[in-house]
């Protein structure tokens, strides 16, 4: 099979991958939720929680906006399968679960978006979660896209994540003013050609103070986090049709070529093919 499959799912808002590879990923982010299951092989990542690794059989988690990278253990690669939630559908899951009031989650009930709560664990050996993976991957999978019948999906969804969802520990958001600031520009305008100066001015620092605490704060370097936020929009361009060379010039690359090396690098598959696996 292509190392990188996107399956049809019935549900908007969900996105399922099947990959098989031995490329070793460089620091990104998602803007979804992400849950998966290792199949074959192992992996070692740079997560938000620290250096973790994953084997057959393990949970995988990551948060929207979290870095981390992905590096195989051994020379035959791993296998894995992914659910990339939108935090538009977890927003609605949140209220459902929120309305039961769960012990586990007992400052649910006063969330009112998605960033107010987080995968706390990467990777997970839990036989009774892997269950519930299961179950949601195989009804996602298996229900035609547009079926009018997606109880059993909703079902499965909403158990998974009362597993997993926890409040979100404030702590680790906490960054200075000027930096959040910074970031809060990036992300309202990614493909907006900004210098270091202009950053480090309007958050009061130099450019080496700003260029130290702005990595600390994200995981990583005002350019990287730039070509990261572009991408994100590049493939949701890509998934609604927008022609490859509209969508590197409105995400602000150079031209096509620019796009398809940094999309390759960070997704694993060029953007042509994406296009392909989302019509």
């Amino acid at each position: 099979m292509p190392a990188f499959t996107r399956l049809p799912c019935p549900l908007a808002g969900v996105e399922i991958v099947h990959a098989d590879s031995a490329r070793a990923f460089p620091r990104h982010i998602h803007d979804e939720f992400g849950i998966g299951r290792i199949d074959r092989g192992a992996q070692r990542t740079a997560s938000g929680r620290g250096q973790v690794e994953s084997f057959p059989g393990d949970v995988i988690t990551v948060n929207p906006g979290e870095v981390h990278d992905g590096l195989p253990l051994g020379d035959h690669g791993r296998s894995w399968r992914m659910l990339y939630l939108a935090p538009d559908l977890v927003s609605r899951a949140m209220t459902d679960i929120a309305a039961e009031a769960l012990p586990r989650l007992p400052l649910l009930s006063a969330t009112r978006s998605p960033s107010d709560v987080e995968f706390h664990q990467p990777t997970l050996h839990d036989d009774r979660i892997a269950a519930r993976f299961e179950a949601l991957f195989r009804a996602s999978a298996s229900t035609p896209p547009g079926a009018a019948d997606t109880l059993h999906v909703d079902s499965a969804l909403l158990s998974l994540l009362q597993s997993l969802l926890q409040p979100r520990l404030a702590a680790l958001d906490d960054i200075p003013a000027g930096i959040a600031l910074a970031r809060a520009r990036i992300d309202d305008d990614a493909a907006a050609p900004v210098s270091l100066d202009e950053l480090a001015r309007e958050a009061g620092l130099s450019r080496f103070q700003f260029l130290r605490a702005f990595t600390r704060a994200t995981g990583l370097p005002p350019h990287a986090y730039v070509v990261q936020r572009r991408l994100q929009r590049a493939r949701h361009l890509i998934a609604r049709g927008t022609p490859l060379a509209d969508t590197a010039a409105s995400c602000g690359f150079f031209d096509q070529s620019h796009l398809t090396r940094h999309f390759v690098r960070c997704f694993g598959l060029a953007p042509g093919a994406y296009a392909a696996a989302t019509r």
